[in-house]
């Protein structure tokens, strides 16, 4: 009974989102609610949720810290060059705009921190989608699954926990995958193309009164102010610029913003890199790492208290909304765990696999990494159904590195999933619903899982 409820539970989830029935906060809280209900549990509903929020809180904490700072380095021009050079790239060919979102997406997420991807390539390419009018579910889709695969990355998360949960070295597990994680990056820019040339043959002939949009639409920092734009003839560049025409030029983040420090760049750059440093040598807790760089930020680049306050409230909306969400999942993730029902749902799974299917156990567990992925968080996954898995793999002489390997091709989907605090980041700046981003994005990325896995069968990784 746990297990159907469980599942009806998720699939009423996402169908209320994704018809948009509910607002994605309302729909983590009361639905998780009724369900315990149903399960008989509802007198034990306020202990399941303050073990969901206290397990998330960290979480929380490290994203309102992490989009404060962020959101000042993008402020005081530390991104800027980094944007310019993705921007000259992109022009206003909106072919070239959605590659520039994958390829910018991959390698800010060298960083190994979600959050920090989808702040710095939505604060980039917003600007552009608004004035081209392109859609902005393309931007969230590829993002998320240029970030998917980049978030196998030893220090990532998954990897570092499929090692410790079957005591592995980490680099046995990520090393071998290379290949096939190297495939999946090149269909997310394979894919990237081919959505670019639909916007761009979608968008048609452009000109400046169908492109330019309000100044004030922008994400972290205004944006420039717009040109002529022309539409080359054929199969071109598409949408293209003059080099160097009168006027101001086309670009996502204004040059002349007040909060630009250009003295201080050097300053904010190794700031920037000795955090990032911090995090993946793990000398402190992430939520702490990012609030003492949030305040050494603050303090330096803004000394006055108004400009601080300033800043402050520039990035509250994006702080409100992201941490909200956050601590709406944690009912969520409360009631699955605290009733059983993921416990339910994975024993089932596991139990449902034929015999027969005994020696090919790596398929199976990079067949059900990524629905499990999605429904769970990565710690029930790999600490309660990756040992699991790999017991049943090591009966039938499967060994548990390759059962590890096969775990972590489900990321490219499981960086869109409800249960994912980083993915309200990126819908939430880039102004997206989350019912529209996951019905965009769920067959695609479902789809680079699979890309992922047949590279790794093909190579004889898994």
């Amino acid at each position: 009974m746990l297990t159907i409820l469980g599942f009806t539970m998720i699939a009423t989830f996402l169908v209320l989102i994704m018809l948009k029935k509910m607002s994605p906060i309302a729909a983590l809280v009361l639905i998780p609610a009724l369900f315990c209900v149903f399960v008989g549990k509802g007198a034990k509903l306020g202990d399941y949720v303050i073990d969901g929020v206290t397990g998330l809180a960290p979480t929380a904490a490290m994203l309102m810290f992490a989009i404060v700072y962020f959101g000042v380095m993008i402020d005081v021009g530390l991104f800027d060059p980094v944007v310019r050079g993705i921007l000259r790239f992109c022009k206003a060919d909106p072919l070239r705009i959605v590659v520039g979102t994958a390829v910018l997406a991959a390698i800010v997420s060298l960083d190994g921190d979600g959050s920090t991807t989808f702040m710095i390539t939505v604060s980039a390419m917003y600007p552009l989608y608004k004035r081209l009018k392109m859609s902005l579910v393309v931007m969230t889709g590829v993002a998320a699954m240029a970030n998917g695969v980049m978030n196998t990355l030893p220090w990532g998360g998954p990897t570092a926990r499929a090692a410790t949960a079957l005591k592995l070295d980490a680099s046995d597990i990520f090393v071998p995958m290379i290949p096939a994680l190297a495939m999946g990056l090149l269909f997310v820019f394979a894919l990237s193309y081919v959505l670019g040339r639909r916007e761009r043959k979608r968008l048609g002939v452009l000109t400046l009164d169908e492109v330019l949009v309000e100044e004030t639409e922008t994400v972290l920092v205004g944006a420039g102010s717009g040109k002529d734009v022309q539409k080359a003839g054929g199969s071109g560049p598409g949408v293209d610029l003059p080099d160097e025409p009168e006027g101001e030029s086309f670009q996502g983040l204004d040059p002349d913003r007040a909060t630009l420090r250009p003295r201080l760049y050097w300053f904010n750059a190794l700031l920037t890199f000795a955090l990032l440093t911090a995090m993946i040598m793990e000398w402190l807790p992430i939520p702490v790492l990012f609030l003492l760089g949030a305040a050494l930020a603050l303090t330096v680049n803004f000394p006055h208290m108004p400009d601080q306050k300033a800043r402050i409230a520039a990035h509250a909306e994006n702080v409100l909304n992201v941490s909200g969400m956050v601590f709406a999942a944690a009912v969520f993730t409360g009631v699955l765990q605290g009733t059983g029902m993921v416990d339910h749902m994975a024993t089932w799974l596991v139990d449902n696999i034929p015999a027969g299917m005994g020696p090919h156990m790596a398929l199976v567990t990079g067949v059900l990494s990524i629905p499990l992925t999605y429904f769970m968080s990565n710690d029930g996954f790999y600490f309660g159904v990756l040992p699991v898995l790999a017991e049943a793999g090591q009966a039938h002489g499967v060994s548990a590195v390759e059962i590890a390997r096969a775990s972590i091709i489900g990321q490219p989907l499981h960086m869109s999933s409800p249960l994912v605090p980083a993915v309200y980041v990126l819908v939430g700046m880039a102004k997206v619903e989350f019912g529209d981003h996951t019905r965009f994005v769920v067959k695609w990325a479902a789809l680079t899982s699979l890309v992922v896995l047949g590279a790794g069968l093909l190579f004889g990784i898994i």
